[in-house]
């Protein structure tokens, strides 16, 4: 096997992992939020957030590295079309992750407070997962146009 190969299975790994733990995630999310039970709610939240910092973070870190380095064992050109295109929507996808990090883990910590206090949730949960909900639509969605983008290559 090439250095070229194993780089390119480890950054398919990668977005695999991203689409993987995003996807999981947010079904968790959801569903603990529909179910409406605090206490489901601050354990589901609490192990997202856990998720999110060993696989996204982790994945998210890595994507530009091995990313780079099949540009230079490809000798790509990062003026490709397909190729800006994908770096212009890893940069959006980033600008709605990143907050989406911190929303949950104050819906997290808003959820084990009410816990604690036997109360329900405080509004600023609801306006938070309103929140973290709609930043979901491009952040993940600029991960799925990236998948097509590096399988196609367009343009």
């Amino acid at each position: 096997m090439t250095l070229y190969f194993l780089v390119k299975y480890l950054h398919v790994l990668g977005a695999i992992v991203i689409l993987g733990t995003g996807t999981g995630i947010a079904f968790f999310m959801l569903m603990a939020h529909r179910s409406g039970d605090v206490a489901f709610i601050a354990r589901t939240a609490s192990t997202v957030v856990i998720a999110d910092m060993i696989f996204t973070l982790t994945a998210v870190l890595l994507q530009p590295v091995s990313g780079g380095l099949l540009m230079m064992l490809s000798a790509t050109s990062i003026r490709e079309g397909w190729l800006l295109t994908s770096l212009v929507l890893y940069a959006i996808a980033g600008i709605f992750w990143v907050p989406v990090v911190f929303m949950q883990m104050e819906m997290r910590t808003l959820a084990q407070s009410a816990v604690e206090k036997g109360q329900a949730l405080p509004p600023r949960y609801f306006q938070l997962f309103r929140r973290w909900f709609l930043f979901g639509i491009p952040g993940f969605g600029s991960v799925m146009i990236i998948l097509w983008l590096m399988i196609a290559k367009p343009f």
